[in-house]
């Protein structure tokens, strides 16, 4: 039940952006870009790491969560303060007065997250993921209908302060549906001291990812303005949709799962293993597929006044990637307690990977996207060789973990790029993206689940992630 919602998000999540993306255009875009570019540095703080905190902890008290509900509302009321004080910060940054109102209007998902963040956290603690599933589906979808009405009505780029402000606030309402537990007053000396600890250190190494990951957005927007901005802004969405998706679906069962394994090393490294190859195993061709079939895939999903975004779409294509290998040894050391190394791990990656946008920033959009997707492949071994270190995962484990679907990628991309050389350009776009899917996705499925032997191990994955997700 909880893969098919997955499923069903995705598929939302793609046909709300195909279709805005008709409707609007790419100044929209890279307007509330220059202001969700700041205020996402907000949104690291709307939690303050205290939904993991929860999540993370073998056991926890009803006044420690209530303590902790209190806590996250209190930051949500700053953070939407602070927002709207400074609209008119952004104002005279960007010389653009339109800002004002689109920031004032997005202060309010500060508010409306933070009344959901502990409801959130107990009921992915006591992994209800099916009723995690059907109340994310539910905000998304209210969000994408308040999205296309308002475009639809000609709203503009309101449309997307719309969708941004009315998903939280739905979320926020069906999460104290579902989990109807109500806090108790806020009490000292509870317990709570490590707890606001762990929260502290997440949500520092929050902040330092965000530098990382959202100063691109910033010196495009402060140097390029609004058009390239929009260009890039959506070229990493687009690319980065798919993926995320899993990660999240992936995310959700594994970080609680781990955590309820840490006094078992043989079955945490088994778990992770099985998260980790399934990861790379959707990844590594939605990787070779986005480098092959760019033009298409711009031209197919978003229209003919994208194009521009294709370049940076290709060059993008190899960070989806990097973070795949990357990014779950995150949930192994946050399952285990480790957030003081992660956040080392952020303090080297953040000023690289801004020396790398700021090195290529001469070159505009394209030159931030091939400064980024090279830092982060530089980063890749000496991350995941620092992430690992102490646990039961070795070496050798990851690139077992790692051999087959990359061998199977390989084999896979050369059918599809000999396909794509020998397709003429008069041949529509469409029918060429459906050729390369039919090819490339499916010669990939088929090496790897037959001639290299893992149709049990991704088959048996799958029903043991069902059975996971009934909860």
């Amino acid at each position: 039940m909880a893969l098919t919602v997955q499923g069903m998000k995705f598929a939302l999540r793609t046909g709300a952006m195909i279709v805005l993306a008709r409707l609007l255009t790419p100044n929209d875009f890279g307007l509330v870009a220059m202001v969700t570019g700041v205020t996402s540095f907000f949104g690291i703080f709307r939690d303050a790491g205290l939904s993991l905190a929860t999540v993370q902890r073998q056991s926890i008290t009803h006044e420690q969560i209530s303590t902790l509900f209190w806590v996250n509302l209190a930051v949500g009321a700053v953070l939407t303060a602070l927002c709207v004080g400074l609209a008119p910060v952004l104002v005279a940054f960007y010389h653009e007065p339109r800002l004002l109102w689109i920031t004032i209007g997005l202060a309010a998902t500060f508010f409306f997250t933070a009344s959901g963040v502990q409801h959130q956290a107990l009921l992915q603690r006591n992994m209800k993921f099916v009723a995690l599933g059907v109340i994310d589906l539910i905000s998304l979808t209210a969000s994408v209908l308040v999205a296309l009405g308002m475009a639809l009505a000609g709203c503009g780029y309101w449309a997307l302060v719309g969708m941004t402000v009315s998903l939280p606030a739905v979320n926020a309402i069906a999460l104290w549906v579902a989990n109807p537990w109500l806090p108790g007053l806020p009490r000292r000396g509870c317990g709570v001291r490590s707890l606001l600890h762990f929260g502290g250190t997440y949500t520092f190494n929050m902040l330092m990812v965000y530098m990382a990951y959202n100063a691109d957005k910033i010196l495009l927007g402060k140097y390029f303005g609004t058009g390239p901005l929009g260009l890039y802004s959506r070229a990493q969405t687009l690319i980065n949709l798919p993926t995320d998706q899993l990660n999240s679906a992936i995310g959700n069962v594994a970080l609680p799962t781990l955590s309820k394994l840490q006094g078992d090393p043989q079955r945490l490294k088994s778990y992770f293993l099985q998260g980790y190859g399934l990861v790379l195993s959707v990844t590594i061709p939605i990787t070779i597929f986005c480098i092959l079939f760019a033009e298409e895939l711009i031209y197919v999903l978003m229209g003919a006044k994208w194009t521009g975004a294709v370049p940076a779409f290709r060059l993008l294509s190899p960070t989806v990637l990097a973070l795949a290998l990357i990014n779950p040894f995150g949930w192994l050391m946050f399952a285990k307690g480790q957030a003081l190394r992660s956040l080392y791990m952020s303090f080297v990656l953040a000023p690289l990977v801004i020396l790398a946008y700021w090195i290529g920033l001469r070159f505009g959009p394209n030159g931030v996207a091939l400064g980024y997707s090279a830092m982060m492949i530089v980063l890749t071994v000496p991350f995941i060789l620092w992430s690992k270190a102490g646990s039961p995962i070795t070496g050798r484990d990851t690139l077992n973990a790692i051999k087959k679907p990359a061998l199977a990628g390989i084999l896979a991309g050369i059918a599809g790029a000999a396909l794509k050389l020998m397709m003429a350009e008069q041949i529509p776009p469409f029918m060429r993206l459906v050729a390369g899917t039919v090819v490339t996705l499916g010669l990939y499925c088929w090496l790897l689940l037959f001639p290299m032997g893992q149709k049990s191990f991704y088959f048996g994955l799958l029903g043991l992630l069902r059975s996971s997700n009934r909860s």
